[in-house]
């Protein structure tokens, strides 16, 4: 598999970095206010704040342990800063200013010389030369003190975190809300830190361009700088396009009832021309994702899709968002805005315009009910009663679905030609969840969530998503899902994009390997971008992906001509990268999780005639240009290596009740290979240790599909003889009937295929 899930501590080429980077503070704060930090210089910081109520506070914080990079590019942990001097000139304005009470103060977390937690205040003042809003900070963490006129000692040697607080005119502590929202800035420019613990190593390495696209996400990743994402995407080898999700609750700004008013709040604009400059200057082109939801709490309730009882339709998240209604003038027109209003951020950092429409959708509830009973959606069709999309619907039912079909394409095609007014060489994309809108339980809901109105070419190019169906392993359901889709609305394979994706939780990490061969997949039927979903996730798990082995598109599923027995050889390589130190000491890095197979079948020609087949066989595979199948003399079963196989020889997984596809494996040891050409009349499978005679198929490069999903604990397992993908290592075969009369052996040396499972 062309992935690796890196652990901390597992970087091997390093540099350094100062602490106090500006690159690597982040922001946080309460919502809803809102706050960002963006680098303006190698040396200089620039925090935007928002705040809406007299408790808001933003904390400008640097972490000792970086917590929020890839494994493979973060700085060391250090939490002794008493060998560091810190300085930078502080600038502000609508914030609390340095000489007065509640003024930004340093909150250090950590631990005493005894070991017990507690924390100090630092007054920043008390260490500022100048103005209360223009001064020059001097740290010396060897000498510092918190509280108001400095009586506390701080022991800076155990150090967690440390961040600097902002607040508003007006800041009390009460829930509250101030008389108006108020908006505040504070630069820290210069900022230099000195003396012997002021370096820090950091994961430096480069990863080699390959073809996977990378998806961000701006509520997750607010508090970190723009340059701070990017660094990680470039260096991980993601080049060329960023999907970002502009998000459901950080870009807006509030009106005094809490509610969406405001189109982009001032932190967030200034995130994205910062983001948007920066993905530009590094070849990354930026397709700016827009959704039909918002944060519930802060939806207008007339801009909510409804059930027939008038219950709002909220997604499963927490705290939970809102469907807006596609019949929703004042709704769609905001959503409008809004995407003029990115669209001139990308435009005006002279990023092309790309707008997708993410996920527009009528909700379905869990229980069947779609939402489609919103004042403006009765207004503008008059829906009539659907209980439940899972049974049967009659034809006023069905003419109600095909009516919420029309408004729902109505609406993103006057999205999308708004934009391309403003913008006419614009971009515009449209997301379709397909579990979401092809559930095989609900055929009818196709007709208001896959409306005709969206066939081509209403949208320039069409993106895809089913990871829920890719991590339970219902990957048929996809198949079907996309044959719907291309029949339906009439986009190409290369008119598509496919969002892989995601892992919600760590603890499912291994749901990385279905992602990966789903993404793979797509690339291997022309899909014009794959995009792995998504950055934050990526990070939190240390997903690496290498790009393996471009996919071998010739393949003839046929097997080496000639049977060489034992005479054959094999060798089993991996690749490692071996550095020795000065002192003798190494670090080992295995840069591939499987063995990769050669052979030499040299060996094994007998005869004239196999001479003669092999020519015919190599020149029908043209050199290296086409594969085949190749049998291991020494490992060509699931029963040890020869043995006859059982139906339960090597463990496929666990059924859940709804997985319907598991992968052939051989384990050994602690390692799993995967099985991509197994002998079809070999195969043997069971469920629970009991044999199956039937109710499953084999399907593409080793896939047991089931009819019925096994149950939620069945042990599933297999047996089979399989054979190994290979190819020619060279494109010429030289050998000598003089030479091989005289019993020398010529070299016909096969190399093996990565192959992915489907």
């Amino acid at each position: 598999m062309p992935y690796w899930l890196a652990p901390p501590g597992s970087a091997k080429t390093l540099g350094t970095v100062k602490r106090f980077d500006p690159l690597y503070w982040t922001i946080d704060f309460p919502r809803p206010m809102m706050a960002s930090a963006i680098t303006t210089g190698p040396h200089s910081l620039r925090v935007e704040a928002l705040f809406y109520r007299k408790a808001d506070l933003a904390g400008l914080i640097w972490e000792a342990e970086d917590r929020h990079d890839h494994p493979l590019l973060r700085h060391e942990t250090s939490r002794d800063f008493r060998r560091c001097r810190l300085g930078f000139r502080w600038r502000s304005e609508g914030l609390v200013p340095l000489d007065a009470a509640h003024g930004p103060t340093l909150t250090i977390e950590g631990r005493d010389e005894a070991g017990s937690a507690r924390g100090w205040y630092v007054r920043l003042w008390n260490y500022a030369e100048g103005a209360p809003e223009d001064a020059q900070v001097s740290l010396d963490f060897s000498a510092l003190a918190g509280g108001w006129g400095g009586e506390d000692p701080v022991w800076a040697g155990d150090i967690d975190r440390m961040f600097v607080s902002l607040v508003a005119p007006g800041f009390s502590g009460e829930d509250l809300p101030l008389d108006a929202p108020a908006e505040g800035w504070a630069e820290l420019s210069g900022i230099a830190c000195d003396g012997s613990g002021s370096v820090l190593d950091i994961g430096d390495g480069v990863l080699p361009q390959h073809r996977l696209r990378v998806a961000t996400a701006y509520d997750d990743l607010y508090h970190l700088t723009p340059a701070r994402l990017l660094r990680n995407a470039l260096l991980l080898g993601y080049r060329d396009v960023l999907n970002h999700y502009v998000g459901m609750s950080h870009y807006f700004r509030l009106g005094a009832d809490g509610k969406v008013t405001g189109v982009l709040n001032g932190p967030c604009a200034a995130w994205h021309r910062d983001f948007a400059e920066r993905a530009g200057a590094l070849g990354f082109e930026v397709i700016l994702s827009l959704s039909l939801e918002l944060l519930a709490e802060h939806c207008p309730e007339s801009w909510k899709q409804r059930a027939q009882d008038g219950t709002p339709a909220l997604t499963g998240w927490e705290p939970p968002s809102a469907l807006l209604s596609p019949a929703n003038d004042e709704a769609m027109a905001y959503l409008e805005a809004v995407a003029l209003a990115f669209a001139a951020i990308a435009d005006g950092a002279g990023q092309r315009v790309r707008i997708q429409i993410g996920e527009p959708w009528w909700w379905v509830m869990a229980d069947g009910r779609i939402c489609l009973y919103d004042a403006a959606a009765v207004a503008a069709f008059a829906p009539v009663p659907i209980a439940n999309l899972r049974g049967p619907l009659n034809e006023m039912q069905e003419a109600t679905l095909d009516s919420a079909g029309a408004v729902l394409a109505a609406a993103t095609a006057t999205l999308a030609s708004a934009v391309k007014v403003q913008h006419p060489g614009a971009e515009m994309l449209l997301l379709v969840y397909l579990p979401g809108v092809l559930d095989p339980a609900m055929p009818d809901a196709r007709r208001a969530n896959l409306p005709p109105g969206w066939a081509a070419p209403a949208f320039d190019l069409l993106q895809l998503e089913d990871y829920e169906w890719v991590t339970s392993g219902r990957i048929g359901l996809s198949a079907q899902a996309r044959a719907t889709v291309e029949a339906r609305l009439g986009y190409e394979s290369g008119q598509q994009h496919y969002l892989a994706g995601f892992v919600l939780r760590t603890e499912d990490r291994g749901q990385w390997s279905a992602i990966v061969a789903a993404a793979e997949a797509a690339l291997r039927r022309g899909t014009a971008e794959a995009f792995v979903w998504a950055l934050p996730q990526l990070l939190r798990d240390g997903f690496i992906f290498f790009g393996g082995e471009a996919a071998m598109d010739a393949f003839d599923d046929v097997l080496f001509p000639v049977a060489v027995g034992r005479e054959a050889s094999v060798v089993p390589c991996f690749s490692t990268d071996v550095a020795t130190t000065a002192a003798g000491a190494e670090q080992r890095n295995s840069a591939w999780a499987d063995a990769r197979l050669r052979f030499d079948a040299g060996p094994g020609l007998r005869s004239e005639a196999d001479m003669q087949a092999l020519l015919a066989f190599f020149r029908a595979r043209r050199g290296a240009a086409v594969g085949f199948r190749f049998q291991d003399p020494f490992d060509h079963s699931s029963n040890g290596m020869t043995g006859v196989p059982g139906c339960a020889d090597q463990p496929l997984g666990a059924g859940d009740g709804e997985r319907t596809h598991f992968r052939l494996a051989k384990h050994y040891g602690g390692q799993e290979r995967w099985i991509t050409r197994p002998r079809a009349g070999t195969v043997r499978v069971s469920v629970a240790g009991v044999e199956q005679v039937g109710g499953w198929t084999l399907g593409e490069t080793g896939s047991i599909l089931f009819a019925d999903p096994p149950a939620a604990g069945a042990a599933v397992a297999a047996g089979f003889l399989f054979d190994v993908p290979v190819r020619f290592e060279e494109d010429r075969l030289s050998f000598s009937l003089t030479t091989f009369g005289a019993g020398e052996a010529p070299s016909v040396s096969l190399i093996e295929i990565r192959e992915r499972p489907a």
